[in-house]
């Protein structure tokens, strides 16, 4: 009786560090697709930046 209460608190405890795991995973990927999206939208307001001040000094030179 002890060893299948054992056997139970084993494969309970086991199943916890997965779903844990499992989330922290998920957790990672979140944190890893909100700093590319953060690079991406800093790469563009650089480029829509440049883009201004490049046309802001065709004009000057007209």
């Amino acid at each position: 009786m002890d060893t299948a209460a054992d056997a139970a608190d084993a494969t309970g405890k086991k199943i916890g560090e997965m779903v844990d795991d499992t989330k922290e995973r998920v957790s990672d990927k979140v944190d890893e697709l909100q700093a590319d999206a953060a690079v991406k939208k800093a790469e563009a307001e650089r480029d829509a930046v440049h883009a201004k001040n490049e046309h802001k000094e065709n004009m000057r030179e007209d």
